[in-house]
């Protein structure tokens, strides 16, 4: 297979990706029920093209469900949008700046850091229904941390007068989120990633 063939594969594999994200996101279907919370299903296009794709393909699909997060946070507000739309910015330009690298940059890291990893357990020759899970819940996670840690570093002044709390408790609410929605999700993406993903993956070779 030539180079401008499979180059053409890559991109259009991407565009339908990318095009999953967008549904998702924009759908009920990005959100699952679990006995406690709904959890976001948004990352697990992203998760799986960085797996089949690459890297680079994680990122733009990572880059797709950030601005597309962006968007939302943007037209139908909420209590934390300022987080993640720059022109809900509390603080000017800098907040703006915070909320993009919230928005989209912490998003990216998912395809990347999954991507990576998959390549790292795969030259390790980890069985692929092992591989695929643990990429799953790290790529979850990956959301998780950096978008709550982010919010802590970056915002916590904002985040506490949000949510009407005193600064010094803005660790509780962060870790509380981590505990009690991070890891159900991180749970569901390496369930969903290893059933899905085992089949992708069939398809793909």
């Amino acid at each position: 297979m030539n180079k401008r063939v499979r180059d053409t594969r890559w991109l259009t594999s991407v565009a339908l990706m990318a095009a999953i994200v967008i549904l998702l996101a924009n759908t009920p279907l990005g959100m699952i029920q679990l006995p406690v919370i709904k959890a976001t299903t948004v990352h697990i296009p992203v998760i799986l093209g960085a797996i089949l794709l690459g890297p680079l393909a994680g990122s733009i699909l990572g880059g797709v469900f950030g601005i597309c997060s962006m968007i939302s946070n943007t037209t139908a507000p909420t209590l934390l949008s300022f987080a993640f739309s720059p022109f809900m910015s509390m603080t000017g330009i800098q907040g703006a700046a915070k909320a993009v690298w919230i928005s989209v940059g912490c998003r990216i890291l998912i395809g990347l850091i999954s991507g990576w990893l998959w390549i790292l357990l795969k030259k390790c020759k980890v069985n692929t229904m092992i591989a695929l899970p643990i990429t799953g819940f790290a790529g979850a996670m990956t959301n998780t941390v950096f978008v709550m840690g982010s919010i802590y570093f970056l915002l916590a002044k904002e985040y506490a007068a949000a949510k009407s709390v005193a600064i010094d408790a803005v660790w509780g609410l962060v870790l509380g989120t981590v505990t009690a929605s991070g890891i159900p999700e991180a749970i569901a993406a390496a369930v969903l990633v290893a059933l899905i993903g085992k089949v992708l993956l069939k398809v793909v070779k």
